[in-house]
């Protein structure tokens, strides 16, 4: 059998196939699962559909993958590879496609990081749905299982931003059979096992951490230690705001517990049903979905079309871990990887390293060291039992949990292993780190391991830039936020400055800020921006928040109430209410300076419009280019020549500008018909 060869001499079976040609080269004439997906298909553990399909193929079954296929012709794409042996899967993509393609104005965005060239428009809104119901309407018979965020954030009743609307369970818009949410490798692993022995999907009514719809006079099946919960049905929740609100805080808790119950939700003749998670994922497991045989490189269909910008940010990062215990409002991570931390061991991520260092074109520096907080690997309770009871959304809000081991230890052994790896020149913590838990003014407990690991970060791991978000500075708005007092990043930047200066670096501290976040006013972020100009910043990481499902935040700006104790809550919502807050981060810009004037003196803060209207800030300006340098000029050697993601790591919030580009939502499809 010839191979064909791509990449440099790989041959093209090293990925799994997206070509009916490339699965009969493997000598394959029907398949047993296909994947349909939003994203490009990019063989790299920080992919999902990549480590779905690379799993499957583990279980030992022939999977297939069609990436990003055309929904308006003639459905070709669908149809490719004929029916499979035992189910269609479906994912949305890494992101919300809601998320992807619209900004917090609801401008559409002219790009799309999971695209080759970084083109927009080739995956519908609400991909999930969409590529589900053409599935259901070609081959009737055969199920639909859906998964990743989309189908995770959406899997019950919930508020959607661009429609203005609630919206039910994306079980009964997708028409799907059965539903997936959260890390998808260990119920898949017991749905493969089942269908392997030949039960449909339709019977597989009992496994954790899915959802299935089955109607309302059926009883449910009983199964041992599960208690159920009743919700607010769809109905109730579109006749009053308040019963939405009220199912958030069960179904944040329950989503959030070891031991979680098992929700039921009325959707017209129909009774959705979300079956309690899976247990945190070991080590080993998380070794195992790691360390399988990814390329970690894209599919080479895609070679003349234009890099990925998402896989270009990533092809030589480092993901140690899963999960946050942050629990901050605005955030998606816990409702989509959970609260308690999943982590790999130390080595797995160093045969990760290796392989990095072995690609062609690694230069010696990896990007990125992290997760989804840079400094939560490894950490977990020290009584289990304790853990097993908590109902808590998060660990360290409204103060670190006592039970929560917070030391940083293995964070400084690994890092310092990596820094002694003889292909490595540097290896940078780009994601964001919680400062919180690197200060004793709110870490009370924490051992000298903290002031370790900020010394060698600092010291051996930033590329210019340190990012961390405090996101406001006024206490009531971020209690609302589940973040800690602002008081404790004036210290944090005071440990900056020092460990900066004993390295002789001159590296900024780059924070993050949230405008028009339920419970900010206008007022409040006039402070924010004048404190943070006392402090020698100006500020360019801000954006708007932007209401995704499945957080509190979102909750409390469509019902108007916080979820957990069901009082009122303001929050901007209007155009002129949303410039009105943003204006004041940009007091810098001469086109600025009036319109924050005249709105500060209709406040009567005449205090605030001295602080800013006087000179500019005193340091830490975004384009200081001494200070880039500061870094050995690691930031340029570390880009190497790519593009910045378009996206941000959080969908609770961007952190990019808007695109001004293509405001039309024009879809290159034309374009696209050429090059097929």
């Amino acid at each position: 059998m010839e191979k064909t060869m791509q990449k440099g001499k790989r041959p093209i079976t090293d990925w799994l196939p997206i070509t009916k040609k490339e699965a009969e080269a493997r000598g394959w004439d029907e398949v047993d699962v296909v994947l349909i997906s939003g994203d490009a298909y990019v063989d790299h553990p920080s992919f999902g559909a990549a480590v779905i399909g690379r799993m499957i193929e583990a279980e030992g079954l022939r999977i297939a993958i069609v990436p990003q296929p055309n929904w308006q012709d003639d459905l070709r794409d669908f149809k490719k590879f004929g029916k499979p042996r035992m189910f269609f899967g479906v994912t949305g993509g890494c992101m919300d496609p809601m998320v992807n393609h619209y900004t917090a104005n609801k401008r559409r965005r002219s790009n799309d990081a999971y695209t080759p060239g970084g083109m927009a428009g080739f995956r519908p809104d609400y991909a999930t749905s969409v590529y589900s119901r053409i599935l259901k309407d070609l081959y009737p018979d055969v199920p639909v299982l859906i998964g990743g965020i989309e189908a995770s954030l959406r899997r019950v009743t919930h508020y959607d931003y661009w429609q203005d609307q609630l919206l039910p369970s994306i079980m009964e818009t997708s028409s799907a059979d059965l539903l997936v949410y959260g890390m998808g490798e260990q119920p898949l692993r017991e749905i493969i096992r089942l269908a392997k022995k030949g039960v449909p999907l339709s019977s597989m009514h009992n496994i954790p951490q899915t959802a299935i719809m089955r109607p309302v006079e059926e009883s449910l099946p009983v199964v041992k230690n599960w208690e159920d919960l009743e919700l607010h049905s769809h109905e109730k929740c579109l006749e009053d705001k308040l019963a939405y609100a009220a199912n958030f805080k069960h179904i944040e808790q329950e989503s959030n517990k070891l031991y979680a119950k098992r929700l039921v939700q009325g959707i017209g003749e129909r009774n959705l049903v979300i079956n309690p998670p899976y247990q945190t994922m070991t080590e080993k497991e998380m070794d195992k979905s790691f360390d399988m045989a990814y390329t970690r490189l894209p599919h080479p269909k895609y070679d003349k079309r234009g890099v990925i910008p998402a896989w270009e940010m990533i092809k030589f990062s480092i993901n140690m871990h899963r999960g946050c215990f942050g629990g901050c409002s605005f955030c998606t991570i816990s409702a989509h990887q959970g609260k308690f931390i999943a982590s790999r061991s130390q080595k797995s991520i160093m045969k990760e390293v290796e392989q990095v260092v072995n690609m062609p074109d690694f230069k010696g520096y990896i990007s990125d060291l992290g997760g989804p907080s840079a400094n939560m690997y490894g950490m977990k309770g020290i009584d289990q039992s304790i853990c097993d009871r908590c109902v808590s959304p998060s660990c360290i809000h409204p103060v670190i949990c006592s039970n929560l081991d917070t030391s940083h230890r293995s964070m400084v052994d690994l890092l310092k292993k990596v820094d002694h790896h003889p292909g490595v020149k540097k290896a940078f913590v780009g994601s964001g780190i919680r400062y919180d838990m690197l200060v004793k003014s709110y870490n009370k407990k924490a051992d000298n391991s903290i002031d370790d690991y900020l010394d060698q970060v600092i010291g051996h791991h930033v590329s210019g830039r340190l990012k961390v978000a405090p996101e406001h500075t006024s206490d009531e708005t971020l209690r609302i936020m589940r973040k800690p007092s602002f008081k404790h990043f004036h210290e944090f930047k005071k440990k900056f400055d020092h460990y900066n200066k004993k390295h002789g670096l001159k590296q900024q501290l780059i924070p993050y800020f949230i405008s028009s976040h339920p419970g900010s006013t206008e007022e409040e972020m006039a402070n924010l921006a004048a404190e943070t100009k006392d402090m020698g910043f100006q500020l360019e990481q801000v954006q708007d928040f932007t209401p995704t499902p499945m957080t509190v935040a979102t909750v409390a700006y469509y019902s108007g109430v916080h979820p957990y104790t069901m009082r009122p809550i303001y929050t901007a919502k209007s155009k002129q209410e949303k410039l009105a807050q943003h204006q004041f981060f940009f007091w810098y810009k001469k086109e600025k300076r009036e319109a924050i004037r005249r709105r500060l003196r209709e406040l009567k803060r005449a205090d605030l419009e001295e602080i800013l209207m006087r000179g500019p800030a005193k340091s830490d300006k975004p384009k200081d280019r001494k200070s880039e340098k500061s870094g050995n000029q690691q930031q340029q050697k570390v880009q190497n020549g790519r593009k910045r993601s378009t996206t941000g790591k959080r969908e609770g919030k961007s952190r990019v500008k808007e695109p001004q580009g293509n405001s039309r939502g024009q879809n290159p499809r034309s374009k696209r018909q050429k090059r097929r």
